[in-house]
C-alpha cells in the first residue's frame, strides 16, 4: 500500500525513525564489480536514520546483495539479504498482471466497466461504476477517492493511538471501498490522474468476479507458483512476517522525531489488493525481470501494461497498468513499482529488457532515499 513518507501526504509511502544507526554491516556479495556506489547509497540511508537496509541486484554478471544496519533495534541483529518484508504497493503490479492475463484469455476486456463485474459496488457521492473502466482502475485515472486519505482511516491506522488499538482489525475489501464511497470522486473518470489505493482494492474484487477465486489465489496460481517465488506470499489476515525477516519500525507521527514503534505485526487486510504482499528482494528481481522479458504476458498485453500516462506529482515518472516508468538522471529508464506500509519502504525496478534488476527494502518508513540507491545502481 503506497501511502506516504509522513502522515502529511496521501500518495507516497509512510513514516520513519531518526536514530544513531549502528555500524554498517555489508552482506555477502557476488559479482561485486560495479556496485560500490549502490552499497554507499544503502549505507547513506542507514546514516540518515533507517534502522536497516537490504538490496539485491541481478544483471549479466550475476547476483549481488548488500545489507546495512540492523534488523532488530533491541538485539542489534543485522539485516539479511534473505529477509522477507511487506512490499506494500508492489502488490499492484502482480494484480495488474493477473488482469492482463485474463484479458489475453478473453475473459474480460480492460474497457469493461467496473459495474459489469461489481454491480452496485462503486456508487455514492458522485462515484459511478458504470462510467469507470478496468483500465482506469489500473492506471489511476478513475477518479475514485483513495480510502487511505479518509481522515477516520488515517486516525485509526496511521497515528500512534489509533494504530496501537486497531493494528489487528480485519477489514474486508467492501469495507475499504465503502470508506471511499463516503467522499466525492477526485475528478471525472479519464480526465486526470491521482494515485488511489481504492483502485486496486476494486481490481482485486474484479479478479474474484471474473474467476470465482480470490486475487490471492490467482496470483499464487499464475505467478508465484510458475516463477518459484518461494519467499512471496499473500498473508490475508495473518499478522506475522515469515522468517527470515527483520523487525519493522515507524514513528506513527507527522514528524520524524519522537518515539520509535515496533510495527512488525499488523493485520494486512487494511491494504488488501493495494498492498498486502510479502516477498524478498531476490523474488522481486525474478518477478520484474520475467514480466519485462515477456514470460508472464503476451506481447499485446505487455504493450498495454507499458502504455503510460503522466504520474502527476511524481517527478520523471509515468504510470502504466500497475507499472511505473521512471527516467533516471543518466537517461536510463527503469520499470517497476515502489511500496510502503507500516515500518517497511521498498522499491523494485528493472530495465526495459528485464536484464538488470534491483529490489531493496528499508525497515523504517520515515527516512531514507530509495531513489538514490536506484540511481547509483543504474547510472
Amino acid at each position: 500500500m503506497r501511502v506516504r513518507t509522513t502522515l502529511a501526504g496521501a500518495a507516497a509511502l509512510l513514516l520513519s525513525v531518526v536514530l544513531a544507526g549502528p555500524a554498517v554491516a555489508a552482506g555477502p556479495a557476488r559479482s561485486a564489480g560495479g556496485h560500490a556506489a549502490t552499497r554507499q547509497a544503502i549505507e547513506a540511508a542507514v546514516a540518515a536514520g533507517v534502522p536497516g537496509a537490504t538490496a539485491t541486484a541481478k544483471d549479466a554478471r550475476g547476483t549481488w546483495s548488500a545489507t546495512a544496519g540492523v534488523g532488530d533495534l533491541r538485539t542489534g541483529e543485522p539485516r539479511s539479504a534473505a529477509d522477507r518484508y511487506r512490499v506494500g504497493s508492489i502488490t499492484k503490479t502482480f494484480v495488474a498482471t493477473v488482469l492482463l492475463q485474463l484479458e489475453a484469455e478473453g475473459r474480460l476486456s480492460l474497457d469493461d466497466t467496473v459495474e459489469k463485474w461489481l454491480p452496485g459496488v462503486v456508487r455514492g457521492h458522485g462515484h459511478d461504476g458504470r462510467r469507470i473502466t478496468v483500465r482506469q482502475l489500473l492506471n489511476h485515472t478513475s477518479g475514485v477517492f483513495s480510502y487511505t486519505s479518509d481522515a477516520g482511516f488515517d486516525r485509526d491506522y496511521f497515528t500512534a493511538d489509533g494504530f496501537l488499538r486497531h493494528r489487528y482489525d480485519t477489514l474486508t475489501p467492501r469495507d475499504l471501498v465503502a470508506i471511499a464511497m463516503r467522499h466525492q470522486p477526485d475528478f471525472a473518470p479519464g480526465t486526470s490522474w491521482n494515485y488511489s489505493n481504492t483502485n486496486y482494492v476494486l481490481a482485486g474484487m474484479v479478479i474474484a468476479g471474473v474467476t470465482g477465486h480470490s486475487y490471492a489465489t490467482e496470483i499464487t496460481h499464475r505467478i508465484i507458483g510458475p516463477l518459484h517465488l518461494r519467499a512471496t506470499s499473500l498473508p490475508g489476515t495473518r499478522v506475522t512476517v515469515p522468517r527470515p525477516s527483520s523487525r519493522a519500525y515507524s514513528k506513527l507521527a507527522l514528524t520524524a522525531t519522537g518515539p520509535t514503534y515496533d510495527v512488525t505485526t499488523l493485520n494486512p487486510s487494511i491494504a488488501s489488493a493495494a498492498g498486502e504482499m510479502i516477498s524478498d528482494s531476490a523474488d522481486l528481481d525474478r518477478f520484474y525481470s520475467a514480466l519485462l522479458r515477456g514470460r508472464l504476458l503476451p506481447a499485446a498485453q505487455l504493450k498495454e501494461m507499458r502504455t503510460t500516462v503522466p504520474a502527476l506529482g511524481i517527478p520523471n515518472t509515468r504510470y502504466g497498468l500497475g507499472l511505473m516508468d521512471t527516467a533516471l538522471t543518466c537517461g536510463v529508464h527503469v520499470w517497476g513499482h515502489d511500496g510502503g506500509i507500516h515500518g517497511s519502504s521498498s522499491a523494485a525496478v528493472t530495465t526495459a529488457d528485464g536484464r538488470h534488476s534491483l529490489a531493496l527494502n528499508f525497515n523504517g518508513d520515515w527516512t531514507g532515499d530509495k531513489a538514490a540507491v536506484i540511481e547509483k545502481e543504474f547510472c
